[in-house]
């Protein structure tokens, strides 16, 4: 099969109602009588990439045409953490800093940074935090990272994975299992800092590194590099892509944490799984230890 022949589609619902709608099936089955069948049917034409932007509270932007991903217009933005203000901001705090949470309790919700925007902001594209974190207490550390978004009173919101029209009749916003099947937090990564090693993606083109950059980033795992208790390590953690819609006044939260920060597959699955922190997980900002992100924004022209 011919690389030129491919094409990308990202979709706004869970994968499993997605496979099963008419209209993907039928994109599919286009697809198939090109290639396999020699139909005359102008496939080659689809755009080489759809993708969609979720809106959480205001109506998701759906299958829009772009010649890349992410697409031209992305502009990846670098945001300094502050651990004094809990805030991201475009510059490096003047003063270090210091934030700490309980990474061995579900019940702590980690720390929060929040960036507020001024004006329509789109989020297309793959993140990459960067963390300057120790542990005291022992030699390892789990580390989480989602992005959140938040209407304008600050609320954390949830994007409904099914629309509620597709589900049983009678279902009501209210009553939607808070499982990752129904709900969508928000682009997340994770990692280990013993495999804190990074190096040069071996099967990705220069095309492919293009796009990706600064955002990309490959762990081998073919190393285990133990912290010593209280020692400040760099953390690079990359972010599943994601698409997002901002209005001015509404935020975006980076959220760090100790457990996992995704819904779980099944109830039974909530608060199951295990790792190996322990004690408290310290976060560092400043001149010396400038934590940032970066963040594939559009219309964010400060």
């Amino acid at each position: 099969m011919h690389r030129e022949i491919y094409r990308l589609r990202i979709h706004h619902t869970q994968e499993w109602h997605d496979l099963y709608q008419k209209s993907s099936n039928d994109d599919l089955q286009k697809f198939f009588d090109k290639y396999l069948r020699g139909y005359d049917n102008g496939w080659e034409n689809t755009p080489k990439v759809r993708h969609c932007l979720l809106g959480y509270n205001c109506p998701s932007i759906i299958n829009r045409p772009d010649i890349t991903y992410p697409p031209p217009s992305v502009k990846h933005t670098t945001l300094f953490l502050s651990c004094s203000t809990s805030a991201l901001q475009h510059y490096v705090p003047s003063e270090s800093a210091s934030v700490k949470y309980q990474c061995d309790s579900w019940d702590d919700d980690g720390a929060h940074f929040t960036y507020k925007f001024t004006a329509y902001t789109e989020f297309i594209g793959y993140s990459k935090a960067t963390l300057y974190m120790s542990c005291a207490d022992t030699n390892d550390m789990d580390v989480y990272v989602v992005v959140r978004k938040l209407d304008t009173n600050g609320r954390a919101l949830l994007h409904t994975n099914i629309p509620i029209e597709d589900l049983p009749s009678g279902s009501q916003h209210t009553g939607i299992p808070n499982t990752n099947i129904f709900k969508y937090v928000g682009p997340n990564g994770r990692l280990r800092a013993s495999h804190r090693k990074v190096a040069q993606e071996p099967d990705l083109t220069p095309e492919e590194s293009t796009l990706l950059y600064p955002a990309d980033i490959w762990h081998p795992h073919d190393l285990e590099e133990k912290v010593p208790p209280g020692t400040i390590v760099p953390l690079e953690i990359a972010l599943w892509p994601s698409g997002m819609i901002f209005q001015a006044g509404e935020a975006l939260r980076i959220e760090v944490k100790g457990h996992e920060v995704t819904l779980p597959e099944f109830p039974a699955l909530d608060r199951v799984p295990e790792n190996l922190n322990r004690g408290k997980h310290a976060i560092y900002s400043g001149p010396e230890f400038p934590s940032s992100i970066i963040l594939p924004l559009v219309g964010d022209n400060r």
